[in-house]
């Protein structure tokens, strides 16, 4: 499998409900000695660099889940983008020599993700959602949810048969979620909605990059406050992270903007306003998909009437329920 198809399998795989593995420990590492010039000078190939970041990595113990989960993806994905070549090219490429203006750039990206800990995505200015890559940077979460496989397979068999005009995309972030929809359904205009202009800044980078200008729209607002229109789909992968969890969490997810991230003692502060107001803004026949992470069972304990389906996605993740424009009537009052 390439080193893109693994990126992209973490990418589905992946969500901010999984984030634990135990509680981080940093561990004392010689950065000195790591990238010191007697260390460093030994080094002159494309091969070399790899090598050498799969050492680096693995010696760090750093943390794995921004788009590859093992080392020898990260190392190829943030050399080989360093110096602009496809993860794919030709193995004899592998032995050419790199420039110093080169090395000095990988050692720097390579010192980044070691000491600071900061995700390659947001070193390499590149993430990949279904399949598709996306600008990032420190302003937005690292793209890694499983409705990339929902939204790939145009949210069957739960969305009703017939055209799909309008799609909310609640909690943006860089806009993948519906960047990536208004490419499954060409028909369909797009709302991107984000409480932080930051965010929006980002997402308006990725409706240039994909040429969505005239279908998808960026607004600014705190869940629904400034939405009006009705949408036969809502998707929203909102902040879920609990308390426990972001306590809990490896260093790399604390360079992300925790606003994205953090929802209160049990993780559900923004999916409680979603479920409260959602009915507004679906039409009669419509549905809404949100993502809860780890914090779906708080989900269910709070709410434990109402019908919430999960999904089971064959590429893995967890914590995404659907709800129907029915179900949301005739459980409003528990809901608001």
């Amino acid at each position: 499998m390439s080193v893109e198809n693994l990126v992209q399998q973490s990418n589905n795989h992946d969500s901010r409900g999984v984030l634990t593995a135990g509680t981080y420990d940093k561990q004392t590492i010689d950065t000195e000695a790591l990238f010191s010039d007697e260390v460093t000078g030994a080094l002159s190939t494309i091969r070399d660099y790899i090598r050498y970041a799969i050492s680096c990595f693995n010696q760090a113990d750093v943390f794995y889940g921004h788009g590859t989960d093992n080392s020898w993806d990260e190392a190829v994905q943030l050399v080989l983008n360093t110096v602009h070549l496809p993860w794919d090219m030709s193995d004899v490429v592998m032995d050419s020599h790199l420039t110093q203006a080169e090395r000095a750039l990988i050692l720097a990206k390579l010192r980044s993700r070691v000491v600071d800990r900061v995700p390659s995505a947001y070193l390499m200015r590149e993430a990949w959602f279904m399949g598709l890559p996306f600008y990032v940077d420190e302003r937005v979460l690292v793209p890694r949810s499983p409705i990339a496989e929902l939204i790939e397979n145009g949210f069957q068999p739960w969305l009703n048969a017939g055209p799909i005009t309008d799609i909310l995309d609640l909690c943006t972030g860089s806009g993948c979620i519906g960047i990536a929809s208004a490419l499954v359904f060409p028909d369909a205009d797009v709302d991107l909605v984000d409480l932080s202009k930051d965010a929006l800044d980002v997402a308006a980078i990725n409706i240039k990059k994909h040429d969505l200008s005239d279908r998808v729209k960026l607004i600014q607002s705190d869940v629904f406050e400034h939405v009006t229109k009705r949408y036969q789909v809502i998707v929203s992968n909102p902040p879920y992270v609990d308390a426990k969890d972001i306590s809990e969490m490896p260093q790399e997810f604390h360079n992300e903007p925790q606003m994205g991230l953090a929802a209160g003692p049990d993780g559900l502060d923004i999916v409680r306003k979603i479920l409260a107001r959602a009915r507004q803004h679906l039409t009669n026949d419509g549905i809404l998909i949100v993502e809860t992470g780890n914090s779906w069972a708080a989900l269910e304990l709070a709410y434990p009437d109402v019908p919430f389906t999960w999904i089971e996605f064959e590429h893995g993740g967890h914590g995404v329920f659907i709800i129907t424009a029915e179900e949301l009537d005739q459980y409003q009052a528990q809901l608001s």
